[in-house]
Order: structure tokens, then sequence, then C-alpha cells
């Protein structure tokens, strides 16, 4: 029977959520939502991994309903964070796994603290080298929108109204200046990079980009007909090519031991 736990997490002056489902193996995923949201756009995700392995999603400051912090928190303060958050989870090598603006938290948690990543995978990762203006971004969100089903569109308008405009807007800031395509490089454990087929914010060729900036063996997987929610809208497709990548893995190191 699955056990699920959630606890709160002071870190300074952020405070984190973190929901956990206890899963059938040794392997932890961890679960990072995107820009203004919360794990509740990550929860048919949760559920199709946990049959995997044990599945942690986190809600980070200011997102789903938590405390705005007094300041500013930027990408390594976050990374940082979440990092002692894992810490006192008392997990390490986790596959993490990072959704939209998540994708560069994880990014910049693995480049900072290798020890936590066994690896990590991205889904649909911003933000595109050629589109970081506050204009671009609203018009392929724009874009995005009119491709998700009703539900997803309904779920996505909730958590930004309980994130709020002032620190949507903070948080926009830093998820347009962060250089992902050269923080990638730095990230020492596999990447797989993952994006809906017709994802306009994250196209084929910027994702293509992140997987040639990356280590040597990223992947990159795309599910048909789908945008950038796409863990919302096929979480079991995701779930399997998120298994697979981490058999191939397991697989990759036990011929490698053997050898």
């Amino acid at each position: 029977m699955r056990s699920d736990t959630q606890r709160m997490h002071r870190i300074g002056d952020l405070c984190f959520r973190s929901l956990t489902s206890t899963g059938p193996s040794d392997v932890v995923f961890v679960l990072v939502h995107g820009i203004g949201m919360s794990h509740r756009y990550l929860a048919r995700l949760h559920e199709a991994l946990s049959e995997q392995g044990t599945v942690i999603s986190v809600d980070l400051p200011g997102f789903g309903g938590l405390p705005k912090p007094d300041g500013d928190a930027g990408i390594g303060e976050m990374a940082d964070a979440l990092g002692r958050v894992l810490d006192r989870l008392d997990v390490s090598g986790v596959v993490l796994i990072g959704q939209s603006m998540g994708t560069q938290w994880v990014v910049e948690l693995a480049a900072r603290r290798p020890e936590l990543a066994r690896a990590v995978v991205l889904i649909g990762p911003v933000a595109d080298e050629r589109r970081r203006t506050v204009l671009q971004q609203a018009g392929l969100l724009a874009l995005d929108t009119v491709g998700e089903p009703p539900g997803a569109n309904a779920l996505v308008l909730g958590d930004y109204l309980r994130c709020g405009p002032l620190w949507y807007l903070t948080q926009l800031r830093h998820m347009l200046g962060y250089p992902i395509e050269e923080r990638i490089a730095s990230v020492d454990a596999p990447v797989l990079i993952l994006r809906g087929g017709r994802d306009p914010i994250a196209s084929r060729t910027w994702c293509r980009l992140l997987r040639s900036s990356a280590a040597e063996g990223t992947m990159l997987v795309e599910v048909p007909g789908r945008v950038h929610n796409v863990q919302h809208t096929a979480p079991g497709a995701v779930a399997s090519a998120i298994g697979h990548f981490r058999v191939g893995l397991e697989l990759g190191r036990s011929e490698g031991g053997a050898a």
C-alpha cells in the first residue's frame, strides 16, 4: 500500500512544501514545477512515476499558496535551498525532473550539488535564447494556451492567481536571464530532454541546442501532438520515456562495471 506524506520546510526566509509517495523501488524521482505553478499540474506524472519508485513533488516559495519571501530569490539561491530540502528528506542520487522554469532550478541544483543527481530530466526547458523578452514569452504562452485542453488551462490559471503578478514577474526576470544553455554543460549527470511535439515554447531547434550543449549521451524525446504541459496531458508517455531512460542508464552502468 502506498504511503503519502506532506511536509513543510523553512530554509531561512524560504518556505517549501514536499509531497512524497513511497514507491516499490529504491529509485527516487523529484518533481519541480515551473513559474507560477505548483505540484498540482505535476500530479498526473507524480502518480504515473509512483509505479516505478518513490516520488517527491516540491512546491517552491511563493507558489502553490506558499508564503512569499520578504526579498528576492534568484535561481542560485532557490537551487541551494532546494538542495537543503532534499538533505532534510535524506535523499541523494535522485532523478531530478523539472518542467518549464523548473528545468532551470534542477539544472542549477545538479551543477552545484552533483551528488544529489543520479540523472536530470528537462520537460519543456526554457527560455529559448532567441526569445528572451517578456513580449516574446507572452506570445508563446498565448500560442501554447490555444493548444492545451480546457482543464489544463483552468489549472494553470488557478495557480497563476495563487502566485500573484508581483512574484510571477520577479521570477520571470530570473527566468529570462538564466543561461541554461551554458549551465547545462556543468551538469555531470545524464540528461533527458523531453518536449511535446507541438510545443511552441520549447521548440525542437532549442531543445537540440541544449542537447548539443550538455554532456555526451544526452537524449531528446518528443511526445507527438502535445504542447508545453505534456506531463499533464500525456503523463503515461512521459513516465514511460523517463523509465526507459533510467533503465538504459542502469544497464549501461552494469555493463561498464562488468567490463
